[in-house]
Parts: structure tokens; sequence; C-alpha cells
């Protein structure tokens, strides 16, 4: 149903009827002899005419009411957790086709993930939240449909700024186990943010870390993300296989579950526009009505 954004506006109206009976205009008076026959004619016009300029005034205040209809999209209480996916998009994921399989492990993680609030970032030459905390499974596996290498550039790997950008989102968070997932096959080289600043970033929200190395020892630093999950206390997972992603998901069943509030979203659709164009539309006909009504 539509509602009003400005409903005061139509004490407009009142305005306008006051105007209209007591602020009349004075035109120059003219006697006739058979004054009955034109004041008839005159009284048949001039309520047309009233009954135009009545529904100008109401279209236009409608209008300046601003009508609109509204949706709420509202997500139902739950219990879960709030995990952040960091993705490495740097040129050396092209190579044995380790993007394509750590992306698929990936999406096949969120699909798990039911009741879980997922956010999503991607990270090579610099990084960007992708996409924020949210319960929209299917906005995440659109965007990762999306995803290729090189959408950040291929010469670096900016992974500390993406770990500092990454905890970020949670600053706001009242979950009790925050997770972010970190798989790379590379060493930051970026050098936009220091090591201990993005840990501490995530010690201070409370996020735990799970580093996993993909690729073969010699393309990533081991004491890096080896220092990165212990000090968040988290979990780091030997380059071997890529088997470590599954593997965190047993980890994460065991930690605990938060209450995690529902999202709500309003969408408001506006119909002002419709009014004000019908306004004009009848501003035309009042105009043709008193040129013809001037030259009758």
């Amino acid at each position: 149903m539509l509602s009003f954004e400005y409903p005061f506006a139509f004490s407009l109206l009142l305005v306008y009827l006051v105007c209209a009976k007591f602020c009349k205009a004075k035109n120059p008076s003219f006697y006739f002899s058979n004054i009955d026959m034109l004041e008839k004619a005159a009284k048949k016009a001039n309520v047309a005419l009233n009954l135009v300029k009545f529904i100008i005034a109401f279209l236009l205040i409608t209008a300046l009411a601003s009508p609109v209809k509204k949706d709420e999209i509202s997500f139902v209480d739950d219990k879960g957790y709030e995990i952040a996916l960091m993705l490495d998009v740097s040129g050396s994921m092209e190579r044995g086709d380790k993007f394509s399989a750590v992306k698929n492990i990936v999406k096949d993680f969120i699909a798990k993930r039911t009741h879980d609030k997922i956010g999503l970032s991607v990270f090579a030459d610099f990084a960007y939240v992708a996409i924020p905390l949210t319960y929209d499974k299917n906005s995440i596996k659109r965007l990762l449909d999306r995803v290729d290498v090189g959408i950040a550039g291929t010469q670096k790997t900016a992974l500390y700024e993406a770990l500092f950008l990454t905890a970020n989102l949670f600053k706001d968070s009242t979950a009790k186990d925050k997770i972010i997932i970190l798989p790379t096959d590379g060493m930051d080289n970026a050098g936009s943010i220091p090591l201990d600043v993005a840990i501490k970033t995530a010690q201070k929200y409370g996020i735990k870390v799970y580093t996993i190395g993909v690729g073969v020892p010699g393309d990533f630093n081991p004491a890096v993300l080896a220092k990165i999950a212990k000090d968040t206390g988290g979990e780091y997972f030997s380059s071997n296989s890529f088997k470590g992603l599954e593997e965190i998901y047993s980890k994460i069943d065991k930690l605990e579950k938060s209450d995690i509030r529902a999202d709500k979203y309003i969408k408001k659709t506006y119909y002002f526009h419709y009014f004000a164009l019908f306004a004009g539309v009848f501003m035309v006909v009042y105009f043709f009505m008193i040129n013809r009504k001037r030259y009758v």
C-alpha cells in the first residue's frame, strides 16, 4: 500500500480551499438584459474550471507529499558464525590452476554455511572488500563467478593490507567467534600495511584467522602465515594439498555459535512523478478551457 513521506503537505489543500472561497479576483462587471441565461452558462463553465483547478492542486500536493511503496526484506534471527573469506587474485594463482581450485572450494564452503554471515575480500596489487558481511549467499556466488585473476593487478600481493581491511569488517560485530579464512600462494610485497598492524587489528576485534598456504613451499612464507594464525588464535594449514580449506569446516563447527541479529532492508518505490505528470495534463486542459471560454 502507498504511504506518504510528508503527509503534512496535505494541509495545503485547506489553504487552497480557503483561498478559492475568499481570495477571488475582482473582474470588470457588465450588465445585460437577459442576465439569467448568461448566469446559468457562466455557472456551468465555472464549475468545470473550478473542478479542474482542484484536481490540479490535489495532484500537485499529493506529489509534494511524496507517495511511496515500501517493501521490507528481513532475515530471521539465527545462530551462526560471522566469516570473512579472503581471495588471492594475484598473477601467481593462475599457475597450476590454483585459483580455480580455491574458488571452487570457496563456493562449496559458502553453500554449506546456510546459517552464517559471509563476507568476501580480494587482493593482489591492492585489496578491497568485495562484499561486506551478509546473509545473501546468492550475491556472493554471483560475484565469485565474475572474479578472476588480474582484477586487482597481477604484479604484487597486498596480503597485509587485505588482512587489515578484512578485519575491519568486524568492527561492529558482537559475535562470539569471528573468523577470517585466508588462502594464499604469495608473500606480501606491496608494503602498504605492516604485518603487526594487520595482526593487531584482527586481535582488537577478537578475530580468529585461519591461514592456508597454497602451492609449493617457496611461493609463500609459512612462518608468516603461521604467525598470523597463532597470534589471532586461528590455525595454519600446510601447502601439501587443498584439504586445508576442507579441514577448516570441522574446526569452525566446534566453535561457539552466536545469536546473529537479522538484517532488515526497506526498499522504497516513489510515485510522485506520476501525480506531477497528471497535474501537467490537467494544466493543459485548464488552459484550453480558459481560452475557449474567453473566445466563446
